[in-house]
């Protein structure tokens, strides 16, 4: 049995925590953004733009997009922010997330995450997974498994990588089957005085507990530290737009409302398909940016929009694209 990225998806909604709770043990389961070759046509300017800025490319490959992810933390950080967030699809640069299998996803979330780390390697960056079997499987692989439809995989962080790590919840097996975590844990538990940044991977299989991890990892620790923390493809927009209703998860509505604000975009990309396809896509420090895709050729970019805020993901869909801008 395969876990999909929307069967996890209506699993949280029906309260079905086992597979949320361990998506892989379960069922296993700007100056920092240079222009390139990409071709682009600059259509209209639009929004709130009042400042020029400098206007990213839209990456031709995920080892650009990495590198482009890579610059915009830290130009984030050395200008002050200390919540970011890095989100781009992980199975095409041209999907949206849940095109591919859920644990497929995952795997290459991580492979990009070792990518995007490399960046970090002070020996100070200190790298938060799902739980601590995302963490086992992080630092030792895993064997294929046909009936789990689990796939064999190579560690991506080895001994010897200057990263220190922690999980955001600590799953046990049998209870996690009946959707109960016994064993209340703490992530900030896991931190030293000296931690210059916290990196956060994909906490987006059981956002309830998973950012309110985080949410206690930043009052406990980071905060009055003052250590950034990045969430790298923790999939924000299913919380920024209603997906869990507030009056079934109260929790995910009261750090929608409270936490999730606070977060800055250093790089952030989001498709949309259709017979307008497009994209919206920001490289800090430069503008929001909203791209015409032609449906022929997904190479083929233009630039219909910019702003200094970011738009609404029924704004883009349902006005900006649409639009004869």
């Amino acid at each position: 049995v395969q876990v999909t990225r929307s069967c996890l998806k209506m699993s949280s909604l029906l309260g079905m925590n086992a597979p949320l709770n361990n998506a892989r043990g379960l069922q296993r389961p700007a100056r920092s953004c240079r222009p390139t070759s990409r071709k682009l046509v600059v259509s209209a300017r639009q929004g709130n733009t009042s400042t020029p800025q400098v206007s990213a490319t839209f990456p031709a490959s995920f080892d650009q997009a990495i590198r482009q992810a890579q610059e915009a933390v830290k130009s984030a950080v050395a200008d002050g922010h200390k919540l970011l967030e890095v989100e781009f699809p992980s199975s095409s640069l041209t999907a949206v997330s849940g095109d591919g299998e859920g644990q497929t996803e995952m795997n290459m979330s991580m492979g990009y995450l070792r990518q995007f780390s490399s960046a970090f390697r002070d020996g100070t960056t200190r790298i938060y997974f799902p739980d601590n079997r995302e963490l086992a499987v992080a630092r030792t692989g895993q064997t294929m498994d046909p009936s789990a439809g689990r796939v064999a995989m190579e560690a991506k962080f080895v001994d010897g990588d200057p990263f220190r790590y922690g999980y955001l919840t600590k799953q046990n097996a049998a209870w996690a089957m009946l959707g109960v975590n016994i064993q209340k844990w703490s992530p900030a538990d896991l931190t030293k005085p000296d931690d210059t940044l916290y990196l956060v991977a994909y906490p987006s299989f059981n956002p309830r507990e998973e950012l309110a991890a985080v949410y206690e990892l930043y009052e406990r620790r980071a905060r009055d530290a003052g250590t950034p923390i990045v969430i790298f493809n923790g999939e924000l927009d299913r919380v920024r737009g209603g997906y869990y209703p507030g009056l079934f998860f109260p929790g995910i509505a009261k750090l929608s409302a409270e936490f999730i604000p606070k977060f800055t975009a250093a790089y952030y990309i989001h498709n949309f398909k259709g017979t307008r396809p497009g994209a919206l896509f920001r490289c800090y420090p430069g503008p929001w940016q909203v791209l015409r895709r032609n449906p022929v050729d997904p190479e083929d970019m233009r630039l219909i929009w910019e702003g200094e805020t970011m738009p609404t993901l029924r704004q883009v869909s349902l006005e900006i694209l649409p639009s004869n801008l």
